[in-house]
């Protein structure tokens, strides 16, 4: 409940998901969990310039991750400007909400794996 705009259904949902941090190395594994790494397609010397996300399973995870991203975004002004900055480069709505959960992981890994330090999103 540290993160504005995270709410007690997307908390619960997460932590009944990711059940212990310390199972996770790092919040690119998280990222992977919930399927919203991007999906690397190549063949021999082919490699894609453009690439999607790979959406395999766990889609309730992903959907929470997306909204909550997208209400952190109205309540944060750093994730409203990081949004603004995607979306200034050119980004459509959903892409640039997928690199700011992304952002979102980042902060959530921080702060279940160090409960007792403070954290402050503006």
């Amino acid at each position: 409940m540290k993160i504005p705009g995270f709410g007690y259904i997307q908390t619960a949902y997460l932590l009944a998901t990711i059940e212990n941090i310390s199972r996770f190395d790092s919040p690119n594994k998280i990222m992977a969990m919930a399927d919203l790494d991007p999906k690397i397609r190549q063949s021999g010397q082919f490699k894609e310039s453009r690439t999607r996300m790979s959406k395999k399973d766990n889609k309730l995870l992903r959907y929470t991750l997306i909204r909550s991203t997208n209400n952190v975004r109205k309540n944060s002004n750093t994730m409203k400007s990081y949004y603004l900055k995607k979306k200034s480069e050119g980004k459509s709505h959903y892409n640039a909400l997928g690199h700011c959960s992304r952002k979102l992981v980042n902060y959530i890994f921080f702060v279940l794996s160090n409960p007792d330090k403070e954290f402050i999103l503006d």
